[in-house]
């Protein structure tokens, strides 16, 4: 999970381990694939209608681009415990809500940085208009957040566990 305030990005040491496995890997084995791939397309012949070349080279700066980021946001981070389960929404927490009150109404999401996002639960920044909206709430609180259109929608928490992913 991450927490992120100004500068330091806080990470669970799972969170950071998979972080920084991804980032050897694309500054590894990745890296020498992606060399190989543009080099055997460069072999082919005219560059300016090669589009295996340009493919390559533009799978090469998505990876390099992913690098960066990765590098900044490790070179940032401290590594800390995942939250306490007492019910206080914040991150690294796997929280419910029900919107204006409608237990029909609800969704679960875990709270977490972008980074952290995995295909297995939607995720919500706690700087997203719900997410900060939500955040330091406790279970059976009522929250208000700002809707892009300029309204308030109004959430009542019904679940706040820590994410066990």
């Amino acid at each position: 999970m991450t927490q992120t305030s100004e500068n330091v990005t806080w990470l669970t040491q799972d969170a950071y381990n998979q972080l920084k496995a991804e980032l050897d890997y694309l500054s590894g084995p990745a890296r020498t694939e992606i060399a190989k791939k543009i080099e055997a397309a460069r072999e082919e012949g005219d560059l300016r209608e090669n589009g295996g070349y340009h493919a390559a080279k533009e799978e090469q700066g998505k990876q390099e681009l992913r690098v960066r980021q990765l590098t900044q946001l490790l070179q940032k981070a401290k590594v800390g415990e995942a939250p306490a389960d007492d019910g206080v929404v914040e991150p690294g927490m796997v929280v419910t809500i029900a919107f204006d009150g409608d237990a029909d109404d609800t969704v679960t999401f875990l709270m977490a940085s972008r980074e952290y996002a995995s295909a297995d639960i939607e995720t919500y920044s706690p700087q997203s208009p719900l997410g900060s909206g939500v955040n330091g709430k406790k279970v059976g609180d009522d929250a208000e957040y700002e809707l892009p259109n300029g309204k308030k929608a109004a959430v009542k928490i019904l679940a706040a566990k820590p994410y066990q992913g």
